[in-house]
């Protein structure tokens, strides 16, 4: 596979950046979506228009296709031990996506300074709304 090898660690929420990384796991990478303890929103996506689409057993047909080929861990990242477990998997990620607001991600110890004092190779991406700057960043990678 072209991105077997790459760990991709998987912050995104709703329609762009899970579909960005459900592409890199397509492709061979090895995606981590992490998840806050109460599941993503997505999980949640179409029954909040009143329309049931879910599968059964309660699981919902949008938040599996987006998340397929993926694994999967639950974190509280406004606890310590959360942030720790994800600094220890910054250390052998290639790429780091997340589409929080603005300064979410530097308040939860996870911006890009943060992750760079950690692993300097690290591809931190936000906002991942563009498969040309997910195709560059694999390009980055691979080179």
């Amino acid at each position: 596979m072209l991105l077997e090898g790459v760990r991709v660690l998987d912050f995104t929420q709703y329609l762009s950046g899970p579909s960005a990384t459900r592409m890199l796991a397509e492709l061979g990478a090895d995606v981590i979506k992490v998840e806050a303890l109460s599941g993503e929103q997505g999980r949640a996506m179409f029954t909040l228009s009143g329309i049931d689409r879910s599968l059964p057993g309660g699981r919902n047909s949008y938040f599996e296709a987006n998340q397929r080929n993926k694994r999967s861990i639950a974190l509280d990242l406004k606890q310590p031990e959360g942030v720790n477990v994800v600094r220890n998997l910054v250390g052998d990620a290639d790429i780091f996506l997340q589409n929080y607001r603005k300064g979410v991600a530097e308040r939860l110890g996870l911006g890009y300074e943060d992750l760079k004092a950690i692993n300097l190779s690290l591809i931190h991406i936000s906002e991942p709304t563009s498969p040309r700057l997910i195709s560059y960043a694999v390009f980055c990678l691979k080179k």
